[in-house]
């Protein structure tokens, strides 16, 4: 089968693969959102634990960005901006709350492969960027 005839043959399954793939993505934010709320205690003592001023304020509006964000990816909407916004905020965390270059040297593959999950992430949230929301959104590119 030529590659034509094979991308013919895929092609709509690509708007599934969007909705999927931002969906993906915005679980992670959802769920993170969600913990900060459930878990506030515990939040807001690893956010002091990393020197985060102000954490019992700064975890809030946290939250809420994670979780409105995620919505937006969900459904499609301002879905480009949502996840620009959200590929600085994950670049953000991960340069505070993932420094492996600054870590005790048997922490330093735990914080590393959490460093490059998050640059995996950023990947992601940037593809959406770059595409838009695709088919299935309330907002289309």
């Amino acid at each position: 089968m030529s590659t034509a005839a094979l991308e013919t043959r895929v092609t709509p399954y690509f708007d599934w693969a969007d909705v999927l793939g931002r969906i993906a993505l915005a679980l992670l934010f959802l769920w993170s959102g969600y913990t900060k709320l459930a878990y506030m205690a515990a939040n807001v003592a690893y956010m002091k634990a990393y020197g985060m001023p102000a954490a019992e304020l700064l975890i809030w509006p946290a939250a809420v960005f994670e979780l409105i964000a995620g919505a937006m990816l969900v459904f499609g909407w301002k879905a480009r901006w949502a996840a620009l916004a959200l590929a600085i905020y994950t670049a953000i965390a991960a340069l505070i709350f993932h420094r492996y270059w600054s870590v005790p040297a048997d922490q330093v593959l735990d914080q590393q492969t959490h460093f490059m999950k998050n640059v995996a992430i950023i990947g992601g949230l940037l593809f959406v960027f770059a595409r838009g929301p695709a088919r299935f959104a309330i907002e289309r590119s």
